[in-house]
């Protein structure tokens, strides 16, 4: 069992670990849940949310999903190296320079500005092949980065874009601020209003463009927007509706380095923040906040050995965190505590993790797969 942590003679003090299987089944499910005509795009940003790209395309290509969405140019070539040959969108708008230096792995790009419309037709006049572009609107939504077409002067912006470019435009998308059921409704509604705006006003038809906002949150919703494409990260990776079958797909683990008993008094980590109102039995476990577990989690945390659930005491260090043992009498240097997964029949869990970590499973998942080694679990 120890051979599956170890990599060049290293035996690494914390761990992801990647579950693939589940990673296609969630693929599965979401996929069952498209409205018929739609497509899915299989996010994969931040290295797949942390669970790398490299194991994440084979999957995605064996269900037959012809999108991918990036937002790095390294990304980009990650995924055209892992084997994919399918539309690869940038999910954000990008700078000149990036957008010059994708070109060989045919990504489209989204337009919102008239710099970056020129720039895209001074490249076409020069030769260049340009894979399509999104022109995308902000559709009074996240003031990101969509073009604001309730103005004269974004109405106008817009007109100079559709002039200069508007051969090479593919679809038109915006990306909504909430999926609460009423903010969703308005949004979609705008989003559309716009979209009729922009065919109105240009040779764009309506059967060659296609008009996206669709999320993993709108996919779930009771209210269906109004897309070609669900663009989907967090249910790919299970990070909602675990009530419908969807699974997490990662866990983050961990060693105990060090158990050591201390009296009634006794202060821990730093600043003192701690005093000990009785003995204890503490056990340090080699992750911090190099490793993701940042100092929020200082306070109502905890994590898992031998199947219980132990508080962690004191302040987060930059490679250790302190957690009382005492009530474990059998623990040894060497268990394994899970910071966030399962352990026997105890869990920790995304609604509990968010809480402990003050913000949600995509920000922990992509930081988590960055920071410590990955173990893929087959």
């Amino acid at each position: 069992m120890l051979d599956n942590f170890l990599t060049n003679d290293i035996v690494h003090a914390s761990w992801c670990e990647v579950f693939p299987e589940r990673i296609a089944q969630n693929l599965r499910l979401a996929r069952g849940l498209l409205p018929e005509g739609a497509q899915f795009l299989a996010v994969l940003k931040a290295d797949a949310y942390g669970h790398g790209i490299s194991r994440v395309v084979p999957i995605i290509m064996e269900q037959g999903v012809n999108y991918v969405g990036i937002t790095s140019n390294s990304e980009a070539k990650a995924v055209r190296a892992a084997g994919f040959t399918g539309t690869v969108m940038r999910v954000r708008t990008a700078t000149s320079q990036e957008i010059e230096g994708a070109m060989p792995e045919q990504v489209q790009e989204q337009v919102s500005t008239l710099f970056t419309a020129q720039m895209i037709a001074g490249a076409a006049r020069s030769g260049a092949k340009i894979a399509g572009v999104h022109l995308s609107l902000n559709a009074r939504g996240m003031s990101r980065d969509g073009l604001e077409i309730a103005t004269q002067e974004g109405r106008e912006t817009c007109m100079e874009i559709l002039d200069l470019i508007g051969p090479h435009i593919v679809g038109i998308t915006s990306h909504f601020p909430s999926n609460t059921p009423v903010d969703l409704l308005e949004s979609d509604r705008q989003f559309q209003d716009d979209v009729d705006w922009v065919f109105a006003h240009s040779r764009l038809q309506r059967t060659d463009i296609q008009v996206h906002a669709g999320s993993s949150l709108s996919l779930v919703s009771d209210h269906k927007v109004t897309t070609d494409i669900f663009r989907c990260g967090a249910i790919l990776y299970g990070i909602l509706k675990q009530e419908l079958g969807f699974r997490s797909t990662m866990e983050l683990k961990s060693r105990v380095t060090n158990i050591t008993s201390y009296p009634k008094g006794s202060t821990t980590g730093y600043d003192r923040a701690i005093i000990l109102q009785s003995d204890r039995q503490l056990a340090n476990v080699s992750i911090g906040y190099s490793n993701g577990i940042s100092r929020v989690f200082f306070g109502d945390s905890t994590v898992l050995i031998h199947g219980q659930r132990v508080p962690i005491l004191g302040k987060i260090s930059m490679n250790t965190i302190t957690v009382d043992v005492t009530e474990i009498p059998d623990i040894a240097v060497g268990d394994e505590a899970v910071i966030f997964g399962r352990q026997g029949g105890a869990c920790i869990d995304g609604p509990i993790m968010e809480r402990q970590a003050d913000t949600i499973m995509a920000d922990l998942f992509a930081d988590w797969g960055l920071r410590n080694q990955r173990i893929y679990i087959e």
